[in-house]
């Protein structure tokens, strides 16, 4: 093969992965709003595949992210519908609603010379309109003669899901217009686009009521937001405080011809517009706009990141038009991630429920995107060694909107004047390894930490003597996922340990009204209700149980193939790594972490007295018997909205009948269980790989052995 074909196939070996790792972005943002790529990041992974595109038209794919918005669209109904992966609330999902006019992305910039070479290319002496960039949730808002009557997501710009019941709660949203300066009888259609908020104070009060709720936090407000615009029960959205600014007005028989004009008229009808607007003439004033909101955005109640930047002139946007997915008259200036100067004044050191130790930055506060930073990660031993980072040195803190800040890097010119004699020749402690501050030893009950072969993290191996793994494990056995005993929270543990009266999980079993109440802030009703979930936890499924009890790297996926092979704990006590490892998914590491921990002496004596207190460590008969091996080696695919059963009750009979659930379409795909409304791409791609549709009565009578 030669050169020039060689760098062909990397080439377009490269636009395929960067289609499928922007396509699993988009969907980790938009809908389960856990992204995994900055703005950033994302944006210069789509221009090389954008340039990609061009230098091979033959790949042309009109389903590349380049050719259209991510969308946020919940493609089902009477499923669990996840939102961020901690929240789940159940209904028939959202009405979805073709747009009336397609919903576009902006295109983002990340400079100031992007922004003048965009204006540069406009009419001579256009008027430039600015406007913060709100990060939030985009809606779409339909009045018609002056009464909403629709509010949608963006979707994935041709359609989106209808919010109304939850965007009635949003106390800014007028739900009538004011009949003020313009007649609204006259308007007849009129459509507001905007951003959904959760200002700074609203979300560090949810995250507040979680974390007292040992609920998983939201990563920033933006997350939080879109989350609880999704959730079923309009009444915990009201709760929550969202807010909202609107940004652009479309409909046919509209007032005035310039955005601005027409935003000052929203205005006057009642809606929610930023006083932030401005209208701008030429490129001095557009970057003074810019360096005045680079810092005044610090003072702002809600989070915000960038700028956007709009032709101001609507007959001027209407000849300039539109790109696949971005009006060509508008651009986004997205601010840099931000980050400050600060003192690290010490570096301590947590330890998790597997002995994890963890370093953690303790640093002179510094206010980061709306918030005071006082912590941050260090990771592990490999990170302070690649930055060489000593206590008394002047870091770099990013936050970027994310609750964890993280460290980028250090003031180096700094060092010789800050850095002290015992950070730059460290003290000849047993607690500090040579060169680096990393202990030897575990902080916290003093063993001698272990690095297993190829990982990063140091760990404590005193499992059964160390605190924070013996209150983690507890932690853990006691969550909503595993047993789910609930009065338990983390105060609540570390009270009963400090008395002596939890020390492991099979304590939580032996413990009385007396224990419980006589406790500070507890009492007897606590109690009763405490001991009262204890007793229901006596019936979780086997499966949980084996999840619960904290085996390293058995999640609760793999927790439920291990206990359908082993229905019970004393077939799992003396399973072989072989055994273990013709489990799917289950490799060699996962079965040696199992064996070790069926080794312990002390593990096998909780199991006991677990067995002893009546916690389930078999499989019922009632569970074994729906189980079967009919899909065995099959790669299922769930799409579209079913009668009979939720798509959650779907998953459990495919894992139950050896099947294993899959979320995209391949060539190994086995079938797909189609029901109504079957996303169409999905079925674009099934019919094109030759994969077989079944319907929903198809597959129960195949999985009843009817078929």
């Amino acid at each position: 093969m030669d050169l020039f074909s060689q760098i062909n196939n990397t080439e377009r070996e490269e636009l395929l992965a960067l289609r499928k790792e922007l396509q699993e972005a988009n969907y980790k943002y938009y809908v389960e709003n856990a992204p995994t790529l900055s703005d950033y990041e994302f944006d210069q992974k789509l221009k090389r595949l954008e340039q990609l595109e061009q230098a091979h038209p033959d790949m042309y794919d009109p389903n590349s992210p380049t050719q259209h918005v991510g969308s946020d669209l919940i493609e089902t109904k009477g499923e669990m519908l996840k939102v961020k992966g901690t929240e789940k609330g159940k209904g028939k999902g959202f009405e979805q609603v073709a747009h009336k006019y397609p919903m576009l992305s902006l295109s983002n910039s990340y400079s100031r010379e992007e922004i003048a070479d965009w204006i540069g290319k406009l009419p001579t002496d256009v008027e430039i309109v600015c406007e913060l960039k709100y990060d939030g949730l985009s809606i779409s808002l339909w009045y018609e003669n002056g009464v909403l009557t629709k509010a949608l997501t963006r979707g994935d710009g041709v359609k989106g899901d209808n919010v109304i019941d939850n965007i009635r709660t949003i106390a800014s949203i007028p739900q009538r217009l004011s009949d003020i300066g313009y007649r609204v009888s006259d308007i007849g259609f009129v459509e507001l686009r905007g951003e959904i908020l959760l200002p700074w104070a609203a979300f560090e009060r949810l995250n507040k009521e979680r974390e007292s709720q040992e609920e998983p936090l939201f990563a920033n407000p933006r997350n939080a937001a879109s989350g609880t615009l999704k959730l079923q029960d309009a009444n915990e959205v009201a709760k929550r405080g969202l807010d909202c600014y609107l940004y652009y007005m479309l409909g046919d028989n509209l007032p005035a011809d310039t955005h601005y004009e027409r935003l000052q008229v929203a205005k006057q009808w009642g809606f929610p517009i930023s006083d932030s607007v401005k209208v701008c003439h030429g490129l001095e004033d557009v970057m003074e706009y810019i360096a005045y909101w680079d810092i005044e955005r610090k003072n702002l109640p809600v989070a915000t990141d960038g700028i956007v930047l709009k032709v101001n002139n609507i007959a001027q946007q209407e000849e300039l038009g539109y790109t696949a997915k971005s009006p060509r008259w508008a651009i986004a200036y997205k601010f840099p991630a931000e980050k400050q100067l600060t003192r690290l004044n010490a570096i301590t050191y947590q330890v998790g429920r597997t002995g994890v130790v963890t370093p953690v930055a303790n640093l002179e506060p510094v206010q980061l995107s709306g918030t005071m930073v006082q912590r941050a990660t260090l990771h592990n031993e490999d990170f302070i060694r690649q930055l060489d980072i000593r206590e008394g040195d002047m870091v770099w803190v990013e936050k970027g909107g994310e609750i964890i800040p993280k460290i980028v890097g250090k003031e180096t010119d700094a060092l010789s004047d800050i850095r002290p004699l015992s950070a730059v020749r460290p003290l000849a402690s047993e607690l500090l390894d040579t060169g680096y501050f990393f202990p030897k030893v575990c902080p916290e009950c003093g063993a001698k930490l272990v690095r297993v072969e190829g990982e990063a993290a140091w760990r404590c191996p005193n499992e059964a003597g160390c605190p924070p793994q013996q209150k983690g494990k507890i932690e853990h056995f006691v969550s909503r996922k595993a047993l789910n005993i609930e009065g338990l929270g983390t105060e609540t543990i570390d009270l009963l340990y400090s008395q002596g009266l939890l020390k492991n999980i099979a304590d939580i079993y032996d413990l009385t009204q007396d224990d419980i109440a006589r406790q500070e802030r507890l009492g007897d009703k606590s109690a009763q209700n405490i001991l009262q979930s204890v007793e229901k936890s006596k019936q979780v499924a086997w499966a949980k149980v084996l999840f619960a009890l904290g085996i390293r790297m058995v999640g609760e996926t793999t927790a439920k193939k291990i206990a359908k092979r082993f229905p019970n704990i004393d077939q799992l006590q003396w399973a072989t790594v072989e055994q273990l490892t013709s489990i799917d998914d289950v490799g060699e590491q996962i079965a040696k972490n199992v064996i070790e921990y069926f080794n312990n002496m002390s593990n096998l004596e909780i199991i006991n007295r677990l067995r002893e207190a009546g916690v389930q460590m078999e499989s019922k008969d009632e569970e074994t018997a729906q189980q079967s091996d009919r899909l065995q080696g099959k790669s299922i695919v769930i799409s579209g909205v079913f009668t009979h059963h939720s798509r959650d009750e779907y998953k459990a009979m495919i894992e139950a009948n050896g099947g294993k659930n899959v979320g995209s379409i391949s060539k190994k795909t086995s079938f797909v269980l189609a029901g109504e409304n079957m996303g169409p791409e999905k079925r674009k791609k099934a019919e094109s790989l030759g994969i077989t549709l079944m319907s929903e009565d198809e597959f129960l009578r195949l999985v009843n052995n009817e078929a």
